[in-house]
């Protein structure tokens, strides 16, 4: 299973529900960069994304976007197979 990693910020209800759903598909392998406690980290956020919103979800390499996003590519059986690194 690909690695996923999440820029998050402090009381972002996206956030809290793209962490909610990982863990519905049984999902657990979450790094969570929280961009609120590190100016660089938000800076790299940016930097990688272009996007100023968070969160900001990539599975392995491949960058998702926002919750709504990954919900998104879920409906449209993408989500599987990418996180199976297909």
């Amino acid at each position: 299973m690909q690695p996923i990693t999440m820029y998050t910020g402090p009381s972002c209800p996206y956030c809290t529900m793209a962490k909610q759903f990982f863990k519905s598909l049984g999902v657990d392998n979450i790094t969570e960069i929280r961009v609120d406690q590190n100016p660089a980290d938000y800076t790299e956020m940016q930097q990688r994304t272009g996007q100023r919103s968070v969160p900001q979800i990539f599975i392995g390499q491949t960058h998702v976007g926002g919750f709504t996003d990954l919900y998104a590519l879920h409906q449209k059986g993408g989500l599987e197979s990418l996180l199976a690194g297909e």
